[in-house]
């Protein structure tokens, strides 16, 4: 159990590292919002490794401590939603599927996209915002397979 807690306080550490890192180095997209979201790689990872619940407490960690550092309470909600959305697609395709980590990162990088984009629509009270998906799904899929491929490389190194 102490292992356990000490390995799950390293990657939300680790996870809040690359949150900041990705803050300094801005990425000149013309769609507001989109990242890489490399802090989801840990994420990504605790999933594969233990659950949902694990993966839940880094993200949610990682989203709060981030958000107060360099963002504000908009960006924290913003990033629950998408968390919470992600975190349910790809729990349940982790145990009902056979995709790859990759497969999964990438429903994952959609998702999250996605309930990003339904708050936004509830906040504005107007669906328009919804013209920015097929740009974040292009970005969304292009992440994922970042992050999974990482993450499968991560895996392999980590026992």
């Amino acid at each position: 159990m102490n292992q356990k807690t000490a390995f799950l306080g390293i990657f939300a550490a680790v996870a809040i590292i690359l949150g900041y890192v990705e803050a300094l180095v801005p990425i000149p997209f013309p769609v507001p919002g989109i990242k890489l979201g490399l802090a989801n790689l840990c994420v990504l990872y605790i999933l594969a490794k233990y659950s949902i619940k694990e993966a839940a407490l880094i993200s949610i960690v990682r989203i709060i401590v981030i958000g107060y550092l360099f963002g504000n309470l908009f960006g924290i909600i913003y990033g629950l939603a998408g968390a919470a959305l992600s975190l349910t697609v790809m729990s349940l395709l982790r145990k009902y599927s056979g995709l790859s980590l990759i497969g999964i990162s990438v429903a994952g990088g959609v998702s999250h996209n996605i309930g990003q984009l339904i708050v936004a629509a509830c906040v504005v009270e107007n669906t328009v915002v919804f013209f920015y998906f097929p740009f974040l799904l292009v970005a969304g899929v292009v992440a994922g397979v970042l992050i999974g491929t990482l993450t499968q490389e991560l895996a392999k190194r980590i026992h």
